[in-house]
């Protein structure tokens, strides 16, 4: 079943065209992959899906609603960890996981969740006092607060060092088998290797290439997903 329908998406800023014509379908359950280099227009495609961004033209459908229309109703469907997420420095663990849930109609245990996501020793711990692997923990837990059936990371490992870059891949499967669908927007591209089902490449702002990462690889004639984006585009994906 398709959850994302995305149709001659289109969005430009004073700068020039980020958006140029993209069009992605992303099915139920899948973890589905938005890689390229960093200003290939990849955050805007997620914003525009989740409704913080209207689009200059295109049609846009978020499990059957439109981001814009249909904002609130969707807002409480969908979980968000977006590039520039931050929180108060003072703001405790548990604090925010209870905040989150009550934006929501039907939230899950944050409590249950934090015990999930092994946040329960930290829950005391403020959000200036905690390294970047558990913030992104974190994240990911207020990410899922509110019960949601499709969830958007964008770039969440940057800047993680590879120990926990590999925990949240590990976290990121296990949403996979709670059966959420998973958007995950990423420039490294043995990440979108190991964890996607299904890959679209975008270079200034258009979709070069869309498949599984084994068909990538072949249709670049590689052995990588890094390789095949070199083959495809010409470039360096950094």
């Amino acid at each position: 079943m398709t959850v994302i329908e995305i149709d001659g998406l289109r969005k430009s800023y004073k700068a020039g065209k980020a958006v140029d014509g993209v069009s992605l379908r992303v099915e139920r359950g899948e973890i589905f992959g938005i890689v390229g280099p960093n200003g290939a227009g990849k955050t805007t495609v997620v914003e525009c899906a989740s409704g913080l961004r209207r689009p200059d033209s295109g049609t846009l459908r978020v499990l059957g609603l439109d981001p814009q229309t249909n904002r609130r109703e969707l807002l409480q469907h969908i979980g968000a960890q977006l590039q520039e997420a931050a929180l108060p420095d003072a703001i405790k663990v548990s604090e925010a996981l209870r905040m989150y849930a009550s934006f929501y109609d039907r939230p899950a245990d944050w409590r249950a969740l934090m015990d999930e996501w092994g946040l329960a020793d930290k829950k005391r711990a403020s959000f200036a006092s905690l390294s970047g692997g558990w913030k992104q923990r974190l994240f990911i837990a207020l990410a899922l607060v509110g019960n949601p059936e499709v969830v958007f990371l964008d770039e969440l490992t940057t800047g993680l060092d590879p120990s926990a870059r590999r925990t949240t891949w590990g976290l990121i499967r296990d949403m996979r088998k709670r059966g959420i669908t998973v958007v995950l927007v990423t420039h490294f591209m043995d990440e979108a290797e190991a964890l996607c089902d299904r890959i679209a490449i975008i270079d200034q702002g258009r979709v070069i290439a869309e498949g599984g990462p084994s068909e990538l690889i072949a249709k670049g004639r590689s052995d990588s997903l890094e390789g095949a984006y070199f083959a495809l585009t010409g470039k360096d994906v950094a």
